[in-house]
């Protein structure tokens, strides 16, 4: 029978993705991969990431806020926040792509605290944009588990969110939870009450190098699978059924210290 696997932010760590993947049992061909979102900036293979993943039969994509920076550029020829927080590799990943597709020169200057680069919309792969455009801002597998990048307001039904960004910039949902399992922990039963009735909702988004972990965080049904992929830490995937996970090196051990934001 096939099986569900959960991956946490890659942010252009795709050494990590293929090794996580290699040292997992997923099978490309039976199984569906998950992917939490945030693959590009941060490290220095953007490309190669997007490009492995929409080559997999079913791979389901998940907003993240950084896929919709890119996804604006794409969109108004205008990067919000000026190719910075990792997204000036996410450009070199690109220019390298053209430069070796068509052995044109794209460049990436300096500009006033952040970058200008020469990219445009037509030098991306269509099957690159197709794929970033297929991502939907939660989903709900038929085991009522829930995906989402960066979490919702647990006081409303999760399609009832008064805005789109809550579900890729959310990060109440997480520290909340953190917060209900340490009081629970102490003074004993209490209920984290929320509208929807989730098995097991997987996010990333806040990395759990915050808490010095290098590893999946888990409070109250909440799975928290940013490992660190785009700074320090790992790329991870989980088997959204029994919770087994398996994880890359970690960025310094996979690329040295030149990348990674």
């Amino acid at each position: 029978m096939s099986k569900t696997y959960v991956i946490g932010d890659l942010h252009g760590n795709y050494k990590g993705l293929i090794q996580a993947i290699d040292r997992s049992l997923f099978k490309a061909h039976e199984d569906t991969l998950i992917s939490l979102g945030d693959l590009v900036d941060g490290g220095p293979d953007s490309y190669e990431v997007i490009e492995f993943l929409s080559d997999l039969p079913n791979c389901i994509l998940i907003k993240g806020n950084h896929d919709e920076w890119f996804k604006h550029w794409l969109r108004f020829g205008v990067n919000p926040v000026d190719w910075l927080q990792g997204q000036h590799y996410t450009a070199k990943s690109y220019i390298k792509y053209v430069k070796e597709k068509t052995g044109e020169d794209r460049v990436l200057i300096p500009d006033y605290g952040g970058y200008k680069c020469n990219l445009t919309y037509l030098d991306i792969p269509e099957k690159h944009i197709t794929f970033l455009n297929s991502g939907v801002n939660y989903y709900i597998d038929d085991n009522n588990n829930c995906y989402v990048h960066g979490g919702f307001n647990r006081h409303l039904k999760i399609n009832e969110q008064h805005f789109d960004h809550i579900y890729y910039w959310d990060r109440d949902l997480w520290m909340q939870a953190l917060s209900y399992k340490a009081v629970k922990d102490s003074t004993g039963p209490l209920k984290f009450k929320m509208k929807d009735k989730f098995n097991s909702i997987f996010i990333g988004h806040t990395s759990t190098l915050n808490w010095g972990k290098m590893e999946p965080m888990n409070a109250v049904n909440i799975w928290n699978l940013d490992t660190g992929a785009g700074f320090k830490g790992k790329a991870t995937i989980m088997d959204v059924e029994t919770k087994e996970y398996w994880q890359s090196d970690t960025v310094k051990e996979l690329y040295g210290s030149d990348f990674f934001r």
